[in-house]
């Protein structure tokens, strides 16, 4: 208990799923959390639960995919509490697992907004108030689909996350902002649900799991947001640009 006590953390996506578990370990744990995502009853959901349970929690409705929305994330959490110890950049959508050849510049351009543009954003906006307090965390939320086994989109936008966490990580490796990564394997959340699936690109899908260990364990919400606990906290003060896949072992080969 108390690991992030009084630290102020931003959680994108943080209405369902990872992103959820995440903002009610961090509650837990002492920290004062800003969730944002798009769906506003969801994020009032969330908060509810969350404040229920005696955590610090508000929401901001915005659009990650804009400058503006990322932009209103930040003022909003620097109005309310004065500084951004942490930010995880966790909001992300499913990429249907469509090939090269099926996937649309529409769909192309849909997923990289949110799960590549997203990150960009937020980092470079959270990293202004880091900078001028000299110390924070990044911890953003990729994924074994960067090792190529998903949609290309997909694919593409979580490899550039990697990318993108050993880029900061170098940038501030003499300072006390460190940014890291955590690569969830299969993992039940809403977008991958059944119901979801049933959208995906089923050959491609059955192609990418001749090249991962489909039948280990599925990791849960809870281990994920653990390791981006972990790796949020000060107990990991001298690690940085670092990926830490979350999946059973699932790509480990």
């Amino acid at each position: 208990m108390n690991r992030l006590e009084n630290k102020v953390a931003i959680i994108t996506g943080g209405n369902s799923g990872i992103g959820k578990k995440t903002a009610e370990i961090f509650c837990k744990e002492g920290a004062k959390v800003v969730i944002a995502a798009r769906r506003t009853e969801e994020n009032r959901k969330t908060v509810e639960e969350i404040s229920a349970l005696g955590g610090e929690i508000s929401a901001v409705d915005a659009d990650l995919t804009t400058t503006e929305g990322c932009h209103r994330v930040v003022d909003y959490t620097i109005e309310k509490y004065g500084r951004i110890d942490i930010l995880v950049n966790n909001a992300g959508i499913a990429d249907k697992h469509m090939p090269i050849d099926l996937c649309t510049e529409e769909w192309y351009d849909e997923v990289c907004k949110i799960d590549q543009y997203a990150v960009y954003y937020m980092s470079k906006y959270a990293l202004e108030h880091m900078v001028r307090a000299g110390k924070g965390s990044i911890v953003n939320v990729s994924s074994i689909g960067s090792q190529g086994v998903a949609g290309i989109s997909y694919s593409a936008a979580k490899a550039a996350v990697n990318a993108m966490t050993k880029n900061i990580a170098i940038q501030f490796s003499a300072t006390d902002i460190r940014c890291n990564a955590v690569g969830p394997g299969p993992t039940p959340t809403p977008l991958n649900a059944p119901e979801a699936a049933l959208h995906f690109n089923q050959d491609f899908a059955a192609l990418c799991g001749k090249h991962i260990d489909i039948t280990l364990p599925e990791a849960q919400t809870e281990d994920q947001a653990y390791a981006i606990l972990f790796l949020a906290s000060d107990e990991a003060r001298a690690i940085t640009g670092q990926i830490l896949y979350v999946d059973h072992g699932t790509t480990m080969y």
